[in-house]
């Protein structure tokens, strides 16, 4: 036992740890610390569970959160931003992964067919708002200097940022954000068209045919605009399970999907900054992916990796925020309204709308303006609908980072409950209970949410849980036994 005098020890958090150490039950405390693996902001929980024998009225086992060290149960965040939680957002790479990679190579319950179906990886990206700071290559691949004449390191801060600010087209990259997601579904739409006129077929009789299936994933450019990946797949009309018919080729989905990509347009209508008509940009890629163990580029176990890494990437990749910005009690209004209907400023952002005042966010001028302009954008009638204000920490951007269609592979979900099913399974073995026949037992409990995150010291120890992780990761990965 630590009998340290506490009152010499300068850092509060290490008080605390001190306190925690010293406590009779630290030892489940610190259980239940590994048992999250190091995640940063876990989710504390109050209530209790029984597992009852519905033939006899017997209770096979009971759990309370009161028998707990804190009082409470504590559960993992399950956050995917890697900026907020690492080890949370691994599990989801993770999990990403297994679920790209099963619609390309099968396992999951995914049949192994689906390897021999024709597939492409396809990327998406925005189109140009202005030049900016960047490192061109020449056709040799060494790089050449910017338009501003400099060589800049890959490092350097200005990459991406405008080289006259004062012209650059912020309404419309911010709204171009604000309908990724809308230009995507249009993209699907004119893809399954494409398909069906490049087959000689109506839209009807390929899709009695054939099925489409994708999984795409979101990235922001160090521009702050987002751009897609995407795997798509051809399919047999009932998904997975069968290959589409022999003329459906690679060539047909890569000609398609050109075509698609040019003729999307979504039309913005606007009295204030003008009507846009977006669209993607000229660097379209579509590329087809080979099987597993040739020696193409693009394997679907190369795709698989490459998608689950931005899986857990966020707006601030591009050195943004990764918390909204809006004040929550007043939803980002600046007042709240009266019984009567009087508008009163709201205290808890001095009537701002924002958690912290622009000028004093910590990012780039570039980034900060961005944010400006969705607040503003978000100001005009035009545009309520879009709610900017409540997505100008994602510069705009509304929609998921990580969608897939139905028929692709397995879901999040499957993984997930596959996962808990192995923990309980080993935990019950652990604890050498017996096992309990599911239709004659019943599991009852009632959870209530208490708060997130960790005391100070306990904070220190989950560090300490994912430091050690860590190193036994990057051990194991250089070869380590």
């Amino acid at each position: 036992m630590v009998t340290l005098d506490q009152r010499h020890v300068a850092s509060p958090a290490v008080r605390d740890l001190l306190h925690l150490v010293n406590r009779p039950d630290f030892d489940r405390a610190q259980q239940q610390i590994e048992h999250l693996g190091g995640c940063t902001e876990p989710i504390r929980l109050t209530g209790h569970t029984a597992t009852i024998d519905t033939t006899t009225g017997e209770v096979l086992r009971s759990y309370t959160s009161s028998a707990e060290p804190t009082g409470s149960l504590l559960t993992a965040c399950g956050n995917r931003r890697a900026s907020r939680c690492p080890a949370c957002s691994r599990l989801y790479a993770a999990d990403a992964y297994h679920l790209i990679r099963a619609g390309l190579s099968g396992g999951k319950s995914v049949p192994d067919i689906v390897r021999t179906h024709p597939r492409v990886f396809v990327t998406l990206t925005a189109p140009s708002f202005g030049p900016v700071h960047n490192r061109p290559t020449s056709p040799g691949g060494g790089i050449r200097p910017c338009r501003c004449r400099k060589l800049h390191e890959p490092t350097d801060p200005v990459i991406g940022t405008p080289l006259n600010p004062a012209t650059y087209d912020y309404a419309g990259a911010v709204l171009f954000n604000a309908h990724a997601g809308a230009l995507w579904a249009r993209f699907t739409t004119y893809l399954r068209r494409e398909i069906a006129a490049g087959l000689g077929m109506t839209q009807k009789d390929a899709h009695a045919v054939l099925r489409v299936s994708f999984a795409k994933v979101a990235e922001y450019q160090q521009r702050g605009l987002v751009h897609f990946h995407a795997v798509i797949r051809l399919d047999g009309p009932d998904g997975n399970t069968a290959p589409p018919p022999p003329y459906a080729t690679v060539a047909v989905l890569t000609k398609a999907a050109r075509a698609a990509a040019k003729r999307v347009r979504v039309t913005v209508a606007s009295g204030a900054v003008g009507d846009r008509e977006l669209s993607w940009g000229e660097q379209f890629d579509v590329r087809e992916i080979a099987s597993f163990g040739t020696d193409a580029e693009f394997t679907d176990q190369a795709v698989a990796a490459y998608v689950a890494k931005y899986a857990t990437k966020s707006a601030d990749a591009s050195g943004t925020l990764d918390r909204a910005l809006y004040c929550r009690p007043c939803q980002g209004r600046g007042a709240t309204l009266l019984p009567h209907g009087t508008p009163l400023p709201c205290t808890a952002c001095d009537g701002t709308g924002q958690t912290r005042p622009l000028p004093r966010l910590a990012v780039a001028r570039h980034v900060r303006q961005m944010i400006r302009t969705c607040w503003e954008l978000g100001k005009l009638p035009e545009f309520a609908d879009l709610k900017l204000w409540k997505w100008a920490h994602m510069l705009g951007f509304r929609g998921h980072f990580s969608t897939k269609s139905r028929r692709y592979s397995t879901t999040l979900g499957a993984l997930r409950d596959a996962r808990r099913a192995w923990r309980t399974e080993q935990a019950r073995t652990h604890a050498d209970l017996p096992e309990h026949d599911p239709d004659t037992t019943l599991v009852v409990g009632h959870w209530a949410y208490l708060g997130s995150g960790y005391s100070p010291g306990a904070a220190l120890l989950a560090a300490s849980v994912w430091h050690r992780k860590e190193l036994k990761r990057q051990f194991e990965a250089e070869g380590g036994c």
